[in-house]
């Protein structure tokens, strides 16, 4: 009966689609009118470093696009018997931040350089110290005045500057449009206009002048909207982009495009006041949405939005669980020495549950998991790096919570000004890749930060999950009724969640390797000059 009723609205297009382009996978998530993901498919991918800059192929965007659509039309015609022709919404969202700037013909100018490069550092201090507003080094505009100051030649071609998210809308609707909290990656936003900032636009104005571009700063970057706004219909060319097949018909509405930040919020039901949510994979963020202003700008904390405007600080780090993915995978060689072949699930279920066997302080072992850089910490460059004591009790287990301490500790650095900056959450939520295997990542997450951590059952669809409910927002809201209220009241009133507290023994043991891991810096800044 079930899957009779779930065929019958996929048939009649009661469904909203999110479609998100992570770090390392493409993920389609469809969901029906009770929010429940009904199907899903995926395409992994990796980024590469490409002539300096870590990069994606935007012809792989287009593989990869088609690729986890295909595989999500395959996944209801096993699932429900019936073939998908049509959704009632679409949701693009994808990796926040970074340069895509393309000319008047539409064609890309430079390539896609990501939100983990590093090169914009100069550029981001000198727009902070004039906005008087931290700037990262990943926001587009860090990347825009760092390729102006290099006097690179495309940057007088620029017509229109987007993100990945920005872009993939672009192919499928033809808008130059972004939600608001993408946007919030690309320039400041005013929370009292969901605008860019117009005071600090024109502030860049004035340092473009000498330069006499052919554009204004205003007329490249895509216009905001939030979220329920109606961001354009799927055209004819854009259906033929995503379904090559020829099958999904055009026409369909859709919602503005986001960050992976504003869809992890709402995947947590975090867009309120005093909520918060930490998403943890490729790179780890924690996000909180604030009552009141921050009493002045920290260069460790992005000030962004909900996709509904809400202002929120983010505390963000480049680097999570890559390092960790590489020693499961040198793992995953040794146990094939003997013949075993565990699926991935198992191997990451049982090295997780065994790092719960390691002594809580990690017994002398040091992991640094810097694949790149990290801001946070002052690292231009990472190299990933395992440092013991002669005297550590080099074990499995030691090892193993070592490295996934490891994917915790420069968050937690970040976290520290916000709690003495009195931000108060009445809950964190966790998703994303740490916290499939249950229990363990809440664990060391709540020791980590000292705080109550929750998962929902949706945590392992994430972000596309969430832009997928973005869709339905779009879709289904009644007239009048908020994000949050939408959220709390129709979504998530009968959602599964477990919550993990932090216990006094965990929290010592985690400052205590805390203490020796900011000490330890010193030789991952040596390598970094040295390797």
């Amino acid at each position: 009966m079930i899957q009779t009723a779930i065929a019958e609205s996929i048939r009649k297009g009661k469904t909203a689609l999110g479609i998100e382009l992570g770090s390392t996978r493409i993920k389609a998530v469809l969901i029906n009118e009770k929010h429940e993901p009904i199907a899903s498919g995926s395409y992994a991918w990796e980024n590469q470093l490409i002539n300096g800059y870590w990069t994606y192929d935007l012809a792989d965007v287009e593989r990869g696009i088609q690729a986890s659509f295909r595989a999500l039309k395959e996944d209801v015609s096993k699932k429900y018997g019936v073939a998908l022709f049509t959704v009632g919404a679409i949701g693009i969202s994808g990796m926040m931040h970074g340069y895509l700037p393309f000319d008047s013909e539409g064609n890309q100018l430079a390539a896609f350089r990501t939100w983990r490069n590093t090169n914009t550092e100069y550029a981001a201090k000198a727009l902070s110290e004039r906005f008087e507003f931290n700037v990262p080094i990943r926001w587009s505009i860090s990347h825009l005045y760092q390729a102006m100051l290099d006097h690179e030649a495309h940057v007088n071609q620029i017509h229109f500057l987007t993100t990945l998210a920005g872009y993939v809308h672009w192919r499928l609707t033809g808008e130059r449009v972004l939600g608001i909290g993408d946007a919030s990656g690309m320039f400041p936003i005013d929370s009292e206009t969901n605008n860019y900032d117009r005071r600090l636009m024109n502030t860049f104005e004035e340092l473009a002048k000498p330069y006499c571009f052919n554009w204004r700063l205003s007329d490249i970057l895509p216009k905001v909207l939030v979220a329920g706004d109606s961001a354009g219909k799927l055209t004819e060319a854009g259906a033929g982009f995503l379904d090559p097949e020829g099958t999904l018909t055009s026409g369909i509405p859709m919602a503005p495009p986001e960050g992976d930040a504003g869809t992890g919020m709402v995947a947590t039901n975090s867009v309120a006041a005093r909520t918060g949510n930490v998403s943890a994979g490729t790179s780890i963020f924690a996000m909180a949405v604030l009552e009141r202003p921050l009493s002045r700008m920290y260069a460790e904390i992005d000030m962004v939005t909900t996709p509904a405007g809400r202002p929120v600080a983010m505390a963000h780090c480049n680097n999570c669980t890559s390092d960790w993915d590489a020693w499961v995978r040198l793992l995953r060689e040794t146990t094939q020495l003997f013949g075993a072949t565990p699926t991935t699930a198992e191997l990451y279920d049982k090295l997780y549950q065994k790092s719960l066997e390691g002594e809580t302080d990690c017994a002398g072992i040091l992991a640094y998991n810097y694949i790149s850089g990290e801001p946070v910490t002052g690292l231009s460059e990472g190299r990933p790096m395992v440092v013991r004591r002669p005297d550590a009790k080099f074990t499995l287990a030691n090892f193993l919570r070592a490295n996934l301490y490891s994917t915790l500790a420069s968050l937690r650095i970040g976290m520290e000004i916000l709690f003495k900056e009195g931000v108060l959450l009445d809950r964190l939520t966790g998703h994303g890749g740490l916290f499939k295997t249950e229990y363990v990542g809440q664990k060391y997450m709540a020791d980590a930060l000292n705080i109550p951590v929750s998962v929902m059952a949706t945590a392992g669809e994430g972000g596309p999950f969430g832009m997928a409910v973005l869709a339905g927002y779009l879709l289904w809201k009644s007239k009048g009724e908020t994000l949050d209220e939408y959220l709390v009241q129709r979504v998530f009133s009968s959602a599964k969640i477990t919550t993990v507290q932090p216990d006094q023994s965990g929290v010592e043991c985690f400052n205590e390797f805390l203490k020796r891991y900011v000490s330890g810096l010193a030789a991952e800044k040596t390598a970094v000059k040295s390797i």
